[in-house]
């Protein structure tokens, strides 16, 4: 089967990194709604603009991608 995939949407400007945030870094509202987590995640834009934060990785990348933006792990 030969199957042309485009991993990467429109090119190099839609990659976002997807990375943990511990919960306790976070400010005071946003530790209320993290329900007990130790960790949720952030999409961040590759200036380090914060798009998203989410409760797992899984979901952080379904979000990338349902809005058309290249999801990558960073560390």
């Amino acid at each position: 089967m030969d199957a042309k995939v485009d991993f990467f949407p429109e090119g190099p400007g839609n990659i976002v990194y997807v990375r943990p945030v511990p919960v306790r870094e976070l400010p005071d509202e946003l530790r209320a709604q993290a329900d007990g987590l130790d960790h949720i995640y952030a999409v961040h834009r590759p200036d380090g603009e914060r798009l998203a934060l989410v409760r797992d990785r899984a979901l952080a990348f379904a979000l990338a991608r349902q809005n058309d933006l290249a999801p990558v792990s960073a560390h």
